[in-house]
């Protein structure tokens, strides 16, 4: 993706194309904004253009949090159908892993430029292998199919080992160029979910769910 107009990339983050009665409505509603005055028909081309490819993106899932279920849809989507990912590998009866589905639940909608997505450890045993997952929650970020981030347990996130926000995880993320921008503000971070290890086991969990200080998976 291009450079984009700061303006125009505001516009996009706080109204997020969905049907198309909204790009109409939100250029009406720009007629008067002293932002748009300067350079107006070229920033009004280029939010049209953006619109559109948002759209483009939404239709194929961007912009959602979805489970896949088998590990070879997995991989065609991460090499081949989306250039951005972030993949959650977990297990539903890990307490941190649903923690870690709150803050990707957030990001994506925000994020449609990257596909967020997760997959049961249990239903991907090739990648599991191939990959080295051993601590849960495990994230990895990829682009154009490469690894170029990973994430295990909660390690690197926040002030401390304790305790993150979705505005840590975003930041995180947007150095390993696996987002395109920031969206978030300092705000969000008062609606943070906060971990704690006495809850979960230490920095990850292990594959039997045990509650010491065992970072293994396997």
């Amino acid at each position: 993706m291009g450079s984009i107009d700061p303006a125009v990339a505001s516009v996009l983050d706080t109204h997020p194309p969905k049907d198309n009665s909204d790009e109409d409505e939100l250029i009406d509603s720009l007629e008067d904004d002293p932002a748009f005055e300067s350079f107006r028909e070229q920033r009004l081309q280029q939010l049209h253009e953006e619109f559109t490819r948002a759209k483009q993106l939404r239709n194929r899932e961007h912009g959602q949090y979805t489970e896949i279920k088998a590990e070879k849809a997995l991989m065609d989507i991460v090499n081949t159908d989306a250039d951005l990912c972030v993949v959650h590998f977990f297990k539903s009866d890990f307490n941190r892993c649903g923690i870690m589905d709150g803050h990707l639940e957030r990001l994506a909608p925000l994020h449609f430029d990257t596909r967020f997505l997760k997959i049961n450890v249990d239903n991907a045993p090739f990648l599991v292998t191939k990959l080295k997952v051993q601590v849960l929650p495990c994230v990895i970020a990829f682009k154009k199919g490469i690894s170029v981030d990973r994430i295990i347990g909660f390690e690197g996130l926040g002030y401390s080992e304790d305790t993150f926000s979705t505005k840590d995880l975003e930041r995180r993320l947007l150095q390993s160029g696996s987002l395109v921008r920031e969206k978030l503000n300092e705000g969000h971070d008062a609606r943070s979910m906060q971990t704690k290890h006495a809850s979960s086991g230490g920095r990850g969990q292990t594959r039997k769910g045990d509650e010491d200080d065992d970072d293994d998976w396997d």
